[in-house]
């Protein structure tokens, strides 16, 4: 994408034939030209860091929290009014220290709950304050303290969290344009200033490079982190196909590009992501540090030889304390000098990781442990001035609303669905109570009262959305992209014309089926009526779910909510008899409003406004006229100046819960530092108990045996057959969606098998096939053209045959959070099993599955608030107890350190020892998981298979390829394909005629290795391997 002032060349980023690192070399010496000096830099400086929180324990003695039924929860909140409480302070960072250099990368490394997340979210003002959390020490950027640049820090510090949170209904073309929207402010005002030195001719050229660069500046993040093919796709979540998972969290790093930041603090960005992804990312991060002098700080779960080499720092936290901060290549010779060898074959980031665990004794040699104090340089002094937000009220206002339109636009079936609702809702009510008698007025206020219930309570339902966006708001408002007023506002404006629509078509139905007064502006007074109670019922519900923790604190406070406006809304119970104590509810309530106001409209028309009506002299019988006869049945005023004190008074009621919504979400937000835990002596003593906080009777049977040794279950209970998976020649292609009548070919010609008691890993870069390959062989994929052969034990692979033999465990934990573990390997073995199989044998192999994934000490926990590593366990358990003969894993190890990926590995591979057959994909396996493996299939871009076989003749087969470099003694054979063929456009094998592919099939031909596909599929060690389908 070169800028318009090279002649010749084109601005339109597709035409451009730079590179994303050539186009920012370009402008970035454009700009420094033109400035005349170096760019801005910020150097942080942070000295005796510690942060505690305040965590209440309770005593030994007390009652232990137990499953949420009626009775339990009655008896806990007994002993909790009779039990003590203790405050303990939990150390997340302690006495920590460093400096953060401009233009230098630097590697943050800790096992979880080492404080790596709460220092970044620190030094970048992200991390969370509440009166129990308690931060000391001093943070100071260019020798100015924290505290003077807070509401400017999210400008000048980035941070990309480890969540993945967006708008499901945004493309991540658009999710990517609203963040550049937000951080665009007056630009060629700012540089203009930056360039006020230079030459009239340097400065003109220097703010049309930096214009062009802006205009395209979202393709260019889009180019550069590799979603073209996506960009026009929905982000999605749980409930919405969308992207990729690491494809999302590819979005989550772009949206943190855009900015004047010179601080980039990014936390697991590798998550999800290929090797050759993350390769890239943390290769542009570097070429940005040292082009424009950021100061980039990037912490990693995993990081192989090839990522660890391009930083140039390191930082390694261990209980919240550092261990080492320094020079990376001087790192394995610090901890050499303190006893620490490492060993060959061991990559250098887990060895560091190691240290300070467990593990850390099989590196010691005999030497003392010494301690080092850290250098502290001069700092630096340079001070700036930063607006707190880039754009003004108004433009950030309606760049907001213009967010909400389009989502809007996206779920339109949703708001067809509530007006088709409200057209049947209508007709209901009209049919029902169709032309009432005036005369009889609690008829008519039952009716009054049903119209403005019924769609403020259809409100209720938006507030788990509404929850769900505040996670976005908390991680924009965070980086400073728009004002909380803003989004207050913008989410107000953008809830009006739906409501606007259903009560005009609700309102009309009801209005005219229901004979009320046939007067225009009495019908419109009536849709304005309507039309204020909803928005008040919209406010004061997103208040609540702005002020509330979560959804399962909001839904009961709602639900009491409604019944306080039911009952105190003057229809249930009147006026005079709700107490003179309790008549404040009755006065506060806008629903009562709402009736009231709708009554004095249906009441004070000229045809009520009369003493004989319908054949009854109302004056003489009770000294009043109809209509203040039927008014005064409900204690409802007859002035019709009532109607202006209702409209008045929810117009109020509107703009104060709006105006609480902005208290609530901007100066109290519910966000907590990361793995706040007990730890130390004290809670490992207590392991168990902490672990049978929620015990049932059977789990008190299970900790009395105490069995500590894993063993594989007994065969009696293991109903599945061992199968042979194999596939030849599989071909899967789909329309091309810029070209109906053209396919693209997703897999071409792939091939391979995998025996039972393995484990055979799908591994490639992104967009490589490995899940479309997997969801071919499983049979999910529903669209699109499947041509070759799936064999299963030399059988045609049919729907039934697939669904009965395999199971499918989702990159996504998605569980009921409300049941045990237990439970959720019991309901899924009692719906999956066969009938004929007994309820004893189901539980029975409930039980095997406990104890095959190690879930037993845990097995009558509930499964909220469980950690990632057990939730994936639990994952594998529930398909586990459907007794598959082949499981199918999506990215087991994605998002989980390496110690939590080599358990469930573990885990994996006590599964495969059972006879089941293991097919998985994964990304970034560290050397130990990746020899946990017994098979794996290379698959590069495009769908070509490139290596099919033992994982142990992986490295002897590439290093025999003319072009490939020999594997470094240090480096993890999984780091091959990163060298190998990942990257292989770099290799000179990639511009001959021979490429991988092409060999790979000439030496997998010379082998046989075709043919024994098909031979090992039909092989049998026995006669049980006939499927048997029911």
């Amino acid at each position: 994408m070169p800028p318009p002032s090279d002649k010749g060349e084109s601005d339109n980023p597709k035409q451009a034939t730079r590179t994303p690192a050539e186009v920012r070399d370009h402008v970035g010496s454009h700009m420094e030209k033109a400035m005349g000096e170096s760019f801005p830099q910020v150097e942080i400086r942070f000295r005796g860091v510690s942060i505690a929180v305040d965590v209440v324990v309770k005593n030994s003695n007390d009652a232990k929290i137990e499953l949420p039924t009626l009775f339990n929860a009655i008896k806990t909140s007994y002993h909790e009014l009779r039990s003590t409480k203790n405050v303990v302070k939990k150390q997340i960072l302690k006495n920590v220290s460093g400096t953060l250099k401009p233009g230098t990368m630097t590697l943050v490394l800790g096992q979880p709950g080492s404080g790596k997340s709460a220092l970044m979210k620190l030094l970048s003002g992200r991390f969370p304050k509440d009166k129990n959390i308690s931060v000391e020490g001093e943070v100071t950027y260019n020798g100015t303290p924290a505290a003077e640049l807070q509401k400017r820090l999210a400008h000048l510090v980035s941070y990309v969290p480890q969540h993945d949170r967006h708008y499901a209904l945004l493309t991540v073309k658009e999710t990517l344009e609203f963040v550049h929207a937000c951080c665009g402010g007056d630009l060629a005002e700012y540089w203009e200033k930056q360039f006020a030195h230079s030459s009239p001719e340097e400065k003109a050229e220097a703010l049309e490079v930096v214009r062009a660069m802006y205009q395209h500046y979202p393709d260019l993040v889009i180019q550069q982190l590799g979603l073209e093919n996506c960009q026009n796709t929905v982000v999605g979540d749980e409930m919405l196909r969308g992207v990729s998972g690491g494809e999302r969290k590819r979005v989550t790093t772009g949206e943190m590009e855009f900015g004047n930041a010179y601080v980039k603090m990014m936390d697991e960005i590798s998550t999800g992501l290929d090797s050759a992804a993350t390769f890239d990312i943390i290769t542009m991060q570097r070429s940005i540090a040292k082009k424009f002098r950021k100061t980039v700080v990037i912490s990693l779960l995993q990081p192989s030889p090839e990522l660890f080499a391009l930083f140039d720092n390191v930082m390694i936290l261990n209980g919240g304390r550092v261990m080492y901060n320094g020079p990376r290549e001087q790192a394995l010779g610090y901890f050499e000098s303190l006893g620490f060898k490492r060993p060959p074959q061991r990559d250098v980031a887990d060895f560091l990781m190691d240290l300070g665990t467990s593990k850390q004794l099989q590196y010691e040699i005999d030497k003392d442990w010494v301690l080092k104090d850290l250098d502290e340089p001069e700092l630096l002094q340079q001070t700036w001035s930063q607006p707190e937000f880039y754009q003004s009220f108004g433009a950030s206002t309606f760049l907001l609303m213009k967010r909400q339109i389009t989502m809007m636009r996206r779920e339109m079936s949703g708001l067809i669905g509530r007006l088709a609702m409200n057209t049947v809702m209508g007709l209901l009510y009209g049919c029902v109570f169709y032309q009432v008698d005036p005369t009889d007025p609690q008829l008519v206020m039952g009716v009054i009262f049903e119209a403005a219930l019924c769609l403020s309570m259809a409100l209720l339902a938006q507030i788990p959305a509404i929850i769900e966006a505040r996670d976005v708001f908390y991680k924009q408002r965070g980086a400073n992209f728009y004002r909380t007023a803003s989004y207050v506002l913008s989410n107000s404006v953008n809830q009006i014309p739906p409501i606007i629509l259903e009560v005009i078509v609700f309102g009309s139905i009801v209005y005219w089926m229901c004979g009320f007064v046939r007067s225009l502006w009495s019908f419109i007074w009536f849709l304005a009526l309507l039309c204020l109670t909803n928005l008040t019922s919209a406010a004061f519900f997103f208040f609540l779910a702005s002020a509330s923790p979560n959804v399962n604190v909001v839904n009961p406070i709602a639900s009491v909510a409604v019944e306080f406006f039911v009952l105190f809304a003057g229809f249930a119970i009147t006026k005079d008899q709700i107490p003179d104590y309790l008549s404040w509810l009755y006065w506060i309530n806008p629903v009562a409003w709402g009736v009231r106001s709708l009554a004095v409209n249906q009441y004070t028309e000229a045809r009520f406004d009369t003493c004989v009506y319908d054949g009854v002299d109302y004056c003489a019988m009770y000294g009043m006229k109809m209509g203040e006869f039927a008014l005064s049945s409900y204690e409802v005023p007859s002035q019709k100046h009532w109607l202006w004190y209702g409209m008045l008074y929810m117009m109020a009621s509107y703009m104060l819960f709006m105006f609480l919504s902005f208290l609530a979400l901007e100066y109290h937000r519910y966000e907590s530092p990361d793995n706040v835990t007990l730890g130390g002596e004290a809670s490992s003593k207590k392991a168990t108990e902490g672990y049978a906080l929620t015990r049932t009777p059977r789990s008190v049977q299970a900790s009395e045996s105490d069995a500590a040794i894993n063993v594989a279950p007994d065969s009696k209970y293991s109903s599945f057959v061992p199968v042979t998976v194999a596939f030849k020649d599989l071909w899967y292609t789909v329309p091309d969606p810029t070209n109906q009548k053209e396919t693209i070919n997703l897999l071409k010609g792939i091939s391979g098998y995998a025996l039972p008691g393995t484990i055979t890993a799908l591994m490639g870069s992104s967009g490589a096939g490995k899940t479309t390959l997997m969801d071919v062989i499983a049979g999910r994929k529903t669209g699109g053209k499947v041509q070759g052969q799936i064999l299963l034990n030399g059988h045609p692979a049919t729907d039934l045959a697939i669904r009965r033999s395999t199971g499918y465990c989702e990159q996504m934990d998605i569980h009921s959070e409300s049941s045990t573990f237990r439970e959720a390997l019991t309901f899924s073995a009692f719906l999956r099993q066969g009938a004929d199989i007994s309820d004893n044998y189901k539980y029975e192999s409930v039980n095997d599955c406990l104890d095959l994934l190690d879930l037993n000490p845990i097995a009558d926990r509930i499964i909220r608030g469980s950690s990632m590593e057990q939730m994936k366990r639990l994952t594998i358990g529930v398909e586990l107890a459907a007794q598959p003969s082949v499981l199918f894993l999506d990215e087991p190890t994605s998002g989980l350190d390496a110690r939590s990926a080599k358990l469930i590995m573990d885990g994996v591979r006590k599964v495969a020892n059972t006879g089941r057959t293991i097919i998985c994909t994964i990304h970034q396996p560290s050397t130990e998981v990746f020899q946990v493996f017994d098979r794996v299939l290379l698959l590069k871009r495009g769908g070509e298979m490139v290596y099919a076989g033992e994982v142990a003749e992986l490295v002897e087969y590439f290093e025999s390829i003319d072009g490939v470099e020999k594997l470094k003694d240090d480096y993890n054979p999984a780091s091959l394909k990163l060298n190998g063929y990942i990257n292989i456009n770099r290799l000179p094998i990639w511009r001959s005629e021979n490429s991988f592919t092409t060999l790979w099939s000439a030496a997998a031909s010379a082998s046989c290795k075709y043919e024994r596909v098909v031979v090992c599929s039909m092989c049998c060690t026995s006669n049980s391997c006939t499927l048997h389908l029911y």
